[in-house]
């Protein structure tokens, strides 16, 4: 046997196992939902990796669960937000998507709906609380409300 088939052979099995790891990464990823613009450009996204819901927007990962009722509330609460500030899109999940979701819901004894509406009044709420500093005071006020600011 000649030096150069040796290396040739080595070389064609290095190639195999690179491009077998390569297919593996990509395979592991499947998309499940996206949100477009008019004009076909991608706002958001939903993939699934390795057991994980992935939402992604704006070309950056915008968060992760376990729970495909989450994520996918998530996007229709952000193609809702755009449509009401008059920004038409698109959304297309799959079926796979919205089953695993309404098991989900249902596993907690309610409907995707109802779960959606739970979790949009959850935000709220978290989202109010964090706009006081916990005493009730908005923090963006320069003087409490007992108070008189100094000059």
């Amino acid at each position: 046997m000649s030096i150069n088939s040796k290396v040739r052979r080595e070389a064609k099995k290095r190639k195999a196992l690179k491009n077998r790891r390569l297919s593996g990464a990509r395979s592991s990823i499947e998309p499940h939902a996206e949100l477009r613009n008019p004009q076909g450009e991608l706002l958001a996204g939903i993939v699934r990796r390795s057991g994980v819901w992935v939402l992604g927007m704006h070309g950056q990962i915008a968060g992760s669960s376990d729970s495909a009722a989450e994520v996918l509330a998530m996007i229709k609460r952000t193609a809702a937000l755009h449509e009401a500030q008059g920004q038409p899109v698109q959304l297309v999940y799959s079926d796979e998507l919205r089953d695993t979701a309404e098991l989900e819901a249902a596993a907690q004894g309610m409907s995707l709906e109802a779960f959606e509406k739970k979790l949009e009044e959850e935000m709220r709420a978290n989202s109010g609380e964090s706009a006081e500093d916990g005493n009730g005071n908005d923090p963006t006020n320069e003087a409490a409300p007992d108070q008189k600011a100094e000059s």
